[in-house]
């Protein structure tokens, strides 16, 4: 069954009466302003202007590649296609984990360029002063723990996380310090359904899953995983809710054949 929620535009305050109702919040990837447009329209809650675009959009092997100018870019982009949901950019690797100082000046540079309403950094503990920094000259800061896709190098693979006692606890302690850090939500990356749901009872702020089960406020995919347009791509948390690959190879086959037919263009369709 379909919630509607009467919000003119989603804004921090507005997650939380969201987690505080019991409603779930919706998030999608968005790169570009056509994608952002349509899924604003559609009612999404939150456009993730995702480090992702790496891979989708640049055709890397990891988010490690996109730097803060393109980010940037992306997000002008998008922000002109959205009215009503809240866009939040993804810090790039190297942005925010040399100094505070650095990771406040670009979380700074990044609402100061762009309509953006927040940014989202990856990992726990260690980046918390910087969260509390960010956080305490008015920018909105995401948080991002279990699997955190900027230190694949030092995981090795991208298998779930937090599935051990230990490292089970330390998710559990980064999403507490989080929050007291100042965060309005996290995103907790591939992490046992159970942990999840421990996680989002112990927190005020909503927890948005991405592979976390069902017990998260939120749920967030990559767009064009969802859409099915990255064919190669194939996690058990990703659902194809169309299979846009198999109907833009049809459509481009029927447009090259109807040129080499002399069906396209028509009288009709010329001047």
């Amino acid at each position: 069954m379909s919630v509607e929620v009467d919000f003119r535009r989603i804004t921090t305050k507005t997650l939380q009466v969201l987690k505080h109702k019991g409603i779930k919040i919706t998030a999608l990837t968005a790169y570009d302003f056509i994608t952002a447009k349509l899924l604003d329209n559609a009612g999404i809650d939150l456009v993730l202007v995702g480090d992702s675009l790496s891979n989708v959009f640049q055709g890397n092997e990891t988010t490690l590649p996109v730097t803060m100018d393109e980010m940037i870019y992306h997000t002008k982009a998008v922000c002109k296609g959205i009215e009503r949901a809240m866009v939040v950019v993804d810090m790039p690797f190297m942005s925010y984990q040399t100094n505070v100082d650095e990771a406040f000046r670009n979380a700074g540079r990044i609402l100061k360029e762009t309509p953006a309403g927040g940014v989202k950094l990856e990992g726990g503990e260690r980046v918390a002063e910087s969260i509390r920094k960010i956080t305490d000259a008015g920018i909105p800061v995401m948080g991002h723990i279990g699997l955190t896709p900027q230190s694949i190098h030092q995981f090795g693979s991208y298998k779930a996380r937090g599935k051990d006692i230990e490292e089970a606890d330390q998710i559990i302690n980064d999403a507490v310090v989080l929050e007291q850090a100042g965060a309005f939500a996290i995103v907790l990356e591939k992490i046992p359904m159970e942990l999840a749901e421990k996680v989002t009872k112990k927190l005020k702020i909503p927890t948005i899953g991405i592979g976390a089960g069902m017990h998260c406020d939120g749920q967030i995919l990559v767009t064009p995983d969802m859409l099915g347009l990255n064919v190669n791509f194939h996690p058990r948390f990703v659902r194809h809710y169309a299979e846009l690959a198999k109907t833009i190879d049809s459509a481009v086959r029927q447009y090259i054949e109807d040129i080499k037919n002399n069906q396209f263009p028509t009288d009709k369709e010329s001047y």
